[in-house]
């Protein structure tokens, strides 16, 4: 879905001009005259001409990660994900008139959980993995963030969630750079990353992950999905003292941070959640709905069955989704009970100074 207020928003990412032309097919800008086309269900605003030394795996093994991630159809925002979203909505206090950016929107799943309480919510991704109900409910644009498509000032609050550890230095100043740009002063970014310091507790962490790695030496299950979805990390932000750095460079204030150390987490994650993906994902009757790649390991193919089974469970909302929303509960003790320690895993808002 295009919003038709995305518009105003606009503006040439080869060449900075605004207002761009609206033309049936797309908007094209009227100095460099290049047409952005409509897409399905996105605006293709990338830079034209433009060469980066860094291009994301999420870019460049687009099709590859399309057949693997399972990631079209949406479940409800629980366990990790739902931990993310909570702490989302607590922090950014979202207003009705808001203009929102999901910048690094990935499958767009975050902007599609909070698109009811804003005015307009947009997502931008380089790759164009959005899930069907984003293409369906929020203004999504395939954009770059090192040159960001929009006017100074457009947006009143942006997000970034699992963004940062993916790109080394120059880009995250990019993107930091042009977040602020697009901010309006006042504005209020969160971002949720993590560097490559270990937690205070992390002996107690370990031992579900000591569990983990049992399961996996006895074939129970394996993480070779985690393992995909992680093999681009570069964690260029090392320690705290570097997250808070690059901020400072973007002129972006910080307001508050919430450190995740991740005791109930991590058994949730490393034990829990992949002994019932274990056992639910299992190769047995398959239904019509079900759709597993066959260039997946054995493991990968079980969690992705898992997954789109219980899917199926949770749209009824009936004893599995309060179990679940139950234990998304216990993991966001993390916060409650440890938040003020500092840690790898962090939520950190920060504010775009009015003057």
């Amino acid at each position: 879905m295009i919003n038709q207020r995305i518009f105003s928003l606009l503006q040439c990412p080869t060449c900075r001009v605004r207002p761009l032309v609206v033309e049936a097919n797309g908007v094209r800008c009227p100095r460099c005259q290049t047409l952005y086309p409509f897409c399905d269900g996105y605006i293709d605003l990338m830079p034209r001409g433009a060469e980066f030394d860094y291009v994301s795996k999420y870019v460049s093994d687009e099709e590859q990660l399309a057949a693997e991630l399972d990631y079209r159809e949406l479940a409800p925002p629980l366990l990790a994900a739902g931990v993310r979203d909570r702490t989302l909505r607590r922090l950014m206090r979202w207003q009705k008139n808001d203009i929102v950016l999901d910048n690094g929107c990935g499958t767009a799943k975050h902007a599609v959980w909070n698109a009811k309480y804003v005015g307009l919510m947009v997502g931008s991704d380089p790759a164009t993995l959005f899930a069907d109900e984003a293409v369906r409910t929020v203004t999504l644009a395939k954009a770059d963030s090192r040159l960001l498509p929009f006017a100074d000032n457009s947006f009143d609050k942006v997000f970034a969630i699992d963004i940062l550890e993916h790109f080394p230095l120059p880009v995250i100043d990019a993107y930091l750079a042009e977040t602020a740009r697009v901010l309006r002063p006042g504005g209020r970014m969160l971002a949720f990353s993590n560097t490559r310091e270990r937690s205070p507790i992390q002996p107690l962490i370990d031992v579900s992950r000591f569990l983990g790695r049992l399961f996996v030496k006895a074939g129970v299950y394996d993480f070779e999905r985690e393992k995909l979805r992680k093999s681009d990390h570069i964690k260029a932000l090392e320690t705290w003292e570097d997250v808070l750095a690059a901020f400072e460079r973007a002129g972006l204030r910080p307001v508050k941070v919430i450190f995740w150390n991740s005791l109930f987490t991590t058994f949730v994650e490393h034990v829990l959640m992949k002994l019932g993906e274990a056992v639910i994902g299992r190769n047995r009757g398959r239904s019509a709905s079900e759709s597993v790649p066959t260039r997946v390991s054995a493991g990968a193919a079980r969690e992705i069955r898992a997954r789109q089974r219980m899917r199926s469970r949770l749209r009824k909302k009936g004893p599995v989704y309060y179990a679940l929303l139950a234990v998304t509960l216990l993991m966001e003790l993390d916060l409650w009970l440890f938040g003020w320690m500092r840690c790898g895993s962090y939520f950190i808002l920060v504010e775009k100074p009015r003057s």
